[in-house]
């Protein structure tokens, strides 16, 4: 890459947002040549990253990066058993300008995604990131135009985009095999406790700068007791449930309904409901994306199965044939049947729920990764960051409508949604899950979102409370951490 002094990296922040001026060279690697990568973000996900790739065939690893100095030093102290050195950073700025690095991964929190992926193209670096790739639509087209312009390659931690069962799959149902597809539903039925509730602002743990954590975000007394992982509640640095494990199965939809875009129309309702706590995302929520033929219903619970419905003996006994199959994954209903599965395949049942065809099959999604860093062809990716730039934008198009939203009654909630049958029975579902979990909705209301016209070209909101919506497709970034308008 051309070589810039750290002065001139972060003047160039400063003055403009970017992190070079000009279109970096690659390493021109050989056949047995290394793929030299740093892990940024080395907490929970991080530690696969770090996992993975010191074991990969082709790849090293060479760096660690966190603004958290404990995360990267357990590492650095489990590598040292094996005699296996890395140079460690807590800033991504510094570490860029290492020529000693290929390509970087990143499992940093969601606000920081996008801004990693933009400075990592503008250094040279390819970049694996996970998901979502963004923490607002805006800056995750920022990310895809970037990885455009310095030729990068970009793979996004969609892993069922590398499933193998899930390709034949989706294959067959796309071919009409048991009719055409009527409408695809997600499901994120994974219970989250209660974050608790602070009175007053929690230290931030020894070790952490807190200024390079926040990045984009505002430095904001820290209002919850943890500071890791539980940042995904809260909608300065995460995008609840729904951009979090949801994001996996909103891609999954996306594909199999062959949209290659953004819907015209969304709404959302849901709430945070039993818990009062510091957390502000929803553990409740159903969005309905108005594509045509075929619309895409995706459903987040994120309450424990407590006390049965009277009459039924579990909670799961009420959630009809979907939840008698599968917890997290997706539904494919067509005119001649159904699929249920997940990141590793599925199987498609008749109308009576007979199975009568069954996909296995997996692939190594960071294998795929380090093919295309090597092969410099975007075609080569299973996940392209463009493909999860979508997906996560079909999350954000759910949170919003959702954060516009206003308290209503369920019987409210109902007369929206009687006009479509799925939407219908997606509220009766969640009615039945909070009755479960005895709900009291008059002390917390639910909130329902409003109908939003999108124009998914220019990825901007239309029509009615189009400012209003238009001002959560992006926020504004605290310097320097900025995302630029010209990458």
């Amino acid at each position: 890459m051309s070589q810039l002094s750290r002065r001139q990296f972060l003047s160039g922040i400063a003055a403009t947002g970017a992190a070079a001026f000009l279109t970096p060279r690659s390493r021109v690697l050989g056949a047995n040549d290394d793929i030299r990568v740093a892990v940024v973000g080395c907490g929970g996900r991080g530690g696969g990253h770090v996992k993975w790739f010191r074991s990969q065939k082709g790849a090293r690893l060479v760096a660690l990066c966190d603004p958290d100095e404990s995360h990267f030093m357990a590492h650095v102290r489990a590598l040292e058993k094996d005699n296996y050195k890395v140079e460690t950073y807590k800033d991504i700025r510094k570490l860029l300008e290492s020529k000693e690095i290929d390509a970087i991964a990143c499992a940093t929190p969601n606000h920081w995604h996008a801004l990693d992926t933009v400075w990592g193209c503008q250094a040279g670096k390819d970049v694996y990131v996970e998901k979502p790739s963004s923490h607002e639509i805006w800056e995750g087209r920022k990310a895809v135009e970037a990885a455009r312009k310095y030729n990068r390659i970009v793979q996004a931690g969609t892993q069922s985009r590398s499933s193998t069962g899930l390709k034949e799959a989706f294959e067959y149902l796309q071919k009409g095999e048991i009719g055409k597809i009527l409408y695809a539903r997600g499901f994120c039925y994974k219970p989250r406790p209660s974050i608790g509730k602070v009175k007053a602002p929690t230290p931030i743990p020894k070790g952490v700068d807190y200024d390079l954590w926040c990045g984009p975000a505002p430095t904001e007394p820290l209002m919850r007791k943890n500071l890791h992982y539980d940042w995904h509640w809260v909608w300065p640095t995460g995008n609840g449930d729904i951009g979090n494990q949801g994001i996996h199965e909103m891609d999954m939809c996306r594909w199999v309904l062959g949209q290659k875009g953004l819907p015209p129309r969304v709404f959302s309702f849901g709430g945070r409901f039993v818990h009062d706590d510091d957390a502000t995302t929803p553990n409740t929520q159903v969005a309905f994306y108005d594509y045509k033929p075929a619309p895409l219903i995706f459903e987040v619970r994120g309450l424990p199965c407590k006390k049965p419905v009277p009459g039924q003996k579990e909670e799961r006994a009420a959630m009809d044939r979907y939840h008698k199959l599968i917890d997290i994954g997706v539904f494919v209903i067509c005119e001649g049947g159904y699929f249920a599965g997940g990141s590793g395949g599925g199987s498609v049942y008749d109308k009576e729920d007979k199975k009568i065809k069954q996909f296995v099959g997996d692939a190594d999604h960071m294998a795929n990764f380090i093919k295309a860093v090597r092969s410099r062809k975007v075609e080569d990716l299973t996940a392209d960051i463009e493909l999860c730039h979508l997906s996560s934008a079909l999350c954000h198009l759910g949170n919003i409508s959702y954060r516009l939203g206003k308290n209503a009654k369920l019987e409210e909630i109902a007369e929206i949604t009687k006009a479509d049958k799925e939407a219908q029975d997606s509220l009766e579902r969640m009615k039945a899950h909070l009755t479960a979990n005895e709900a009291d909705l008059l002390k917390t209301p639910a909130v329902l979102g409003p109908w939003l016209t999108f124009d998914g070209e220019k990825e901007q909101f239309t029509g009615s409370l189009a400012d209003e919506a238009n001002k959560l497709v992006t926020r504004e970034f605290r310097k320097p951490y900025v995302v630029p308008e010209k990458v």
